[in-house]
Order: structure tokens, then C-alpha cells, then sequence
């Protein structure tokens, strides 16, 4: 970490809760393209909004997209419902999202993660990448925003943030900092930016939510994704088994605590169109989180299990009923 980025850490008004991630796989049909997986969406947004707004669970919540949506007649304001409503006490708490079928397949046709904007095919597979994740992005806010949570869309390379070697050079973080003292969740995205080195690249919604972490200093961190955690080998192998709990220790190494292992070697896969680093880059950024100290939980989103991680219940002992991976630093 250079001398710029050391001189970044921001004293937010309110302690920030947590950051979550919601990887591209839980949000998105994976296999078709630019396709969204509502329904997992939906719960998402509903179950954020209980977690993190106090007393939103019993209440009707007024949605904040008021703009018209596909087969709708009608906008969705309704200025009466804001009439007698209280302004809810809410949690301090970013988004991250991950791309899924959006974003991944016009940044592997087009090389945009190996650099060379002097190409034509990948100066304009830039742009169709950073279309296409933007679009992503804003149906994130949208949803977040049905469910009444305040959420603003921020673009890192909107923000001027740029990568050296694909490692992050410079993000500035006071958008961020000041959304989040205004009352507002920033909702950020892996994104194209472009590379002092190679001219443009990928930067992946782990690696922006470890900057996160290492200057906003969150209280927990939180990955949602498509499968309950981290396993042995791939989870759809018939003896995968599930990691509960991993320990990180100072020199960055880890090893796992529950369940104890036979054989301690852990495999990863990535897919084909993955221009990220899958399951391997989640696992290392996790374990550069969890060395600040700052918890890492891992889990499907949409579930109850996803429900216990959010809210902040994890603390402690990890309870034998709950399906996730809990990645913490062994002090």
C-alpha cells in the first residue's frame, strides 16, 4: 500500500456496520446472458431492509423508485404514504455487486482484462463492459430502492479509481464517505478502469470491497453468493464438504478449524468466462479482510442462513445449524 493510499481513511459521522457483496452468480442467471435472477434479487433487497433498517420488519417501508418499469402503466410515487412516515433508524452499510451475466462476457471476448486500449476491439469492449455492468448496477439500485433502502449507484471508474498491475492505485473514497454521511447506501460494482501499467483492466468487486474494508473498517463483512460457502473442492462434487470456519494467520496463510480436515488441501475452480479470479480471489481478498481483524462470513444469499449473517448474529462461537464459512484472523 503506497503513502496516497495510507492518507485515505475517512472518519465517517457514523460507524459503518457492514459491507456486502452480492456476487454475480446469486443475482444473476449465470448461463444466460445479462439476465437477472429476480427473485433472488427481491429477497435480497427485503432481507437487507430488515437487517439493517430498525423496525422495518413491522412496518411498510415507502418504495423510492419512482421511475416506470417494463409492462407498467403507472409510475410507483405515491406522496401520501410519505405523509406521516417516520424517518426509520438505519445502519451504516455499503454494496458491492458482483457482474454474473452481465459485464464478464463482453470483457473476455474482447481481452479488456489483459490491457491494450490501442486495440479497437478492446477499447470498444470497454465500453460495451462498462455498459453493461452500469445497467446491472442501476436494477440493483432499483431493487434496493423498492424496499425503501436509500441506495445511490457509484461507478469506480466515475470515481477516477485506477489499478497498477491490476492491484488498485488510486480510489478515491469520498463519494463513498460522504453518501454514507448523508444517510445514503452506496451501492459500487466491479468494474473496467483502466491501468497504469497495461491501460485497462478488471477490477473485481472483491478486490474493491478489501479497499473498502481497509479504510472504512467496517464491523463485518458479509459475501452472498450462489452456493452455502466455502467447500473442499468444487460443491457440486457428490463428497464436497463445507468449510464452517477458517483461520487466518498473520503472514496471510490459512488453514481450517471446522470441520478438521484429513487432507488440508482445498480446490478451486474458475469458470471459463470468469475474468475475476472466481472463488480463489473471494478467498484471498476474505483473508485480507479477516487479517484487520474485521470478520468475513460467507454464505447463500436468499436464505435464512444469509439472514443470520447480515444481521450480525455470527459473533462468537459459530452455531452447529448454521450453513455458511466464517473466514476470521487467529490473532
Amino acid at each position: 500500500m503506497d503513502d496516497h493510499q495510507r492518507s485515505e481513511h475517512h472518519n465517517l459521522v457514523k460507524p459503518l456496520r457492514c459491507i456486502v457483496k452480492l456476487g454475480g452468480a446469486a443475482i444473476t442467471c449465470k448461463n444466460d446472458l445479462e439476465k437477472i435472477n429476480e427473485a433472488n434479487l427481491e429477497m435480497v433487497a427485503t432481507q437487507l431492509r430488515r437487517a439493517m433498517i430498525s423496525g422495518s420488519s413491522s412496518s411498510k417501508v415507502p418504495g423510492m423508485d419512482w421511475s416506470k418499469r417494463n409492462g407498467k402503466l403507472e409510475t410507483s410515487l405515491d406522496v401520501d404514504e410519505f405523509q406521516d412516515q417516520e424517518l426509520l433508524e438505519s445502519s451504516s452499510f455499503i454494496v458491492v455487486h458482483g457482474a454474473g451475466s452481465f459485464g464478464h462476457f463482453q470483457a473476455s471476448q474482447s481481452g479488456v482484462h489483459k490491457g491494450g486500449l490501442k486495440r479497437p476491439i478492446v477499447k470498444a469492449g470497454f465500453v460495451a463492459t462498462r455498459i453493461s455492468v452500469s445497467t446491472l448496477n442501476l436494477e440493483v439500485v432499483r431493487a434496493l430502492a423498492r424496499e425503501g433502502l436509500p441506495s445511490i449507484g457509484i461507478s469506480p471508474f466515475s470515481c477516477g479509481w485506477s489499478t497498477r498491475e491490476k492491484n488498485i492505485a488510486s480510489a478515491d473514497l469520498s463519494t463513498v464517505a460522504k453518501a454514507l454521511d448523508s444517510g445514503f447506501i452506496p451501492v459500487l460494482h466491479g468494474d473496467a478502469v483502466l491501468d497504469e501499467l497495461q491501460g485497462c483492466t478488471i477490477l473485481s468487486g472483491d478486490v474493491i470491497i478489501r479497499h473498502l474494508a481497509e479504510h472504512l473498517t467496517p464491523d463485518y463483512v458479509v459475501f452472498l453468493t450462489d452456493v452455502f460457502g466455502v467447500y473442499d473442492r468444487p460443491p457440486t462434487e457428490p463428497d464436497a464438504v463445507l468449510l464452517k470456519e477458517i483461520a487466518v494467520r498473520e503472514d496471510g496463510n490459512w488453514s481450517v478449524v471446522k470441520p478438521p480436515l484429513e487432507d488440508s488441501q482445498v480446490e478451486m475452480t474458475v469458470a471459463t468466462h470468469d475474468t475475476t479470479g472466481g472463488m480463489q480471489t473471494k478467498i484471498s481478498e476474505a483473508a485480507s479482510i479477516a487479517k484487520l481483524g474485521i470478520d468475513v462470513y460467507i454464505v447463500k444469499a436468499a436464505t435464512t442462513h444469509s439472514v443470520r449473517a447480515l444481521s450480525g448474529d455470527l459473533k462468537g462461537n459459530i452455531p452447529d445449524d448454521w450453513l455458511g464459512t466464517a473466514i476470521r484472523f487467529a490473532g
